[in-house]
């Protein structure tokens, strides 16, 4: 059994004992908590929740609810719903923050509250260390019964996001008719099955391919959208007549692409491609995570703007992305960032743009792939046991190459002319990741599997 409890939620695994594991006790605080926190940083008694399809989530709603409702909130339920149809909601309902019930990626038995702000955003690094301690200490007081606040729900908020999607400039509807694109869809039988294929037929895609859009949470492979894990998809656009494969996770803010031939655009490129796009059309710098290609800093120089990296996570990306005036921005798991429409990773918003611009481009995906720079990144990590001191894992290998450029903002990145390797201990799971890119996924993996054995070397002394 897991819990993590960090400044961007509370996640872990549905059973066990408590503070062991994601149990009602633990959603139970830890959502008073994050209310209470609400109500005295914003001012305001209104959340608004909605969570993926994974079946411990209806359980999980309903003991956050109460606790909300318990401590005087307004509650505005969206029900079955994605990550960004729920930011998109919080500052249209003039809510003081929202909850988004999913454990995105992770596997089944797993469910977290992800966190927002009354902007829609994720709650900042010293916010979430706020309605931590609030929890450890049980610094909340619930309302008397005049007092307690009061649950709606309301199901047209994916619905709102597609129309919010439609009417930005850069999304091209004729474009997208005119192509008449054949697609598939694997939405992994969570809320990708209730907001892709009407975003599609509304962009006027003439044919889609339904694989696990029945929205009851059981996955049918595991839901990190990685090539390992997509070989249903890539054999249907092998064996058929499409355009291209469209993948999300359980919350629909990742996004990854399957070319004509079923062959993967790469997670990466989502994020390039689309902000090749953006750039061709709008002035402006980008943004991604130090984990991410460096084959958008080559686009984006390639287009007169400047590349500017964050450490991990979406709250990094988008304060960097303020910071910088970025007009795209994202994280290279396939997370898109427009803050023409909001600043959180949207795949309903990438997917419009990616057609558009796939549209305007004429050519199969395959083409579109081959036109960028390709570099390959090899993704590994490392289980971590109680015993493994990071904090020394890490500085030792600072240490050990000083003599190349080392950025230390969130982990430890080390440059090696267009190569790099970065290492970092994950936010969301108990492990060391190390993603390594150059220019041949050979030469990448042997670059991994050489800091990966620096690493259990300093372990083991």
């Amino acid at each position: 059994m897991t819990l993590i409890k960090s400044i961007s939620g509370i996640r872990g695994t549905i059973g066990g004992k408590v503070d062991e594991a994601l149990t009602p006790i633990d959603a139970v605080k830890f959502a008073a908590a994050f209310g209470t926190w609400v109500k005295e940083k914003s001012g305001k008694s209104k959340i608004i929740i909605g969570r993926d399809a994974r079946p411990s989530g209806e359980m999980i709603s309903n003991l956050v609810t109460s606790t909300l409702v318990g401590l005087g909130i307004d509650v505005v339920d969206l029900g079955l719903s994605t990550t960004p149809t729920v930011e998109v909601a919080v500052p249209a309902e003039g809510a003081g923050g929202g909850i988004i019930l999913t454990a995105s990626h992770n596997p089944v038995q797993w469910n977290a509250l992800k966190l927002l702000n009354e902007k829609g955003e994720f709650i900042s690094g010293a916010d979430g260390q706020e309605v931590l301690e609030l929890a450890a200490n049980d610094s909340f007081s619930f309302a008397e019964v005049k007092d307690l606040g009061k649950v709606s729900f309301d199901d047209t908020y994916i619905a709102k996001h597609i129309d919010m999607v439609l009417a930005l400039p850069l999304v091209d509807i004729e474009a997208i008719k005119t192509a008449n694109f054949k697609v598939v869809i694997d939405c992994v039988n969570s809320t990708g099955g209730i907001s892709l294929p009407p975003l599609l037929r509304a962009l006027g895609v003439s044919h889609v391919e339904e694989l696990y859009c029945e929205p009851n949470g059981q996955f049918p492979h595991n839901p990190e959208p990685l090539p390992e894990h997509l070989t249903k998809i890539s054999s249907t656009l092998e064996n058929g007549s499409y355009d291209l494969g469209i993948v999300v996770d359980p919350d629909v803010d990742r996004l990854a692409l399957i070319s004509e031939d079923g062959t993967p655009f790469g997670e990466e490129y989502t994020l390039v491609a689309v902000a090749d796009y953006v750039l061709s059309q709008t002035k402006g710098n980008t943004v991604s995570n130090l984990s991410s290609t460096r084959a958008l800093r080559d686009v984006t120089e390639k287009h007169g703007a400047t590349y500017e990296a964050a450490a991990v996570g979406e709250v990094n990306v988008v304060t960097k992305m303020k910071e910088t005036d970025a007009v795209i921005g994202g994280e290279g798991n396939g997370g898109i960032i427009y803050p023409e429409l909001h600043y959180g990773r949207d795949a309903l918003v990438g997917i419009a743009l990616f057609l558009t611009h796939l549209a305007k481009f004429g050519q199969p995906m395959s083409r579109l792939r081959a036109s960028y720079p390709n570099y390959h990144i090899s993704k590994n990590k490392i289980d971590l046991s109680p015993e493994i001191d990071v904090d020394n894992v890490l500085s030792t290998m600072k240490e050990k190459y000083k003599k190349q450029p080392v950025n230390t903002i969130d982990g430890v990145k080390i440059e090696f002319d267009k190569e790099w390797v970065h290492l970092r201990k994950s936010n969301t799971e108990p492990i060391i990741r190390i993603y390594a890119e150059s220019e041949s996924q050979a030469t990448a993996e042997h670059l991994a599997n050489k800091i990966i054995s620096d690493i259990k070397e300093i372990v083991s002394n």
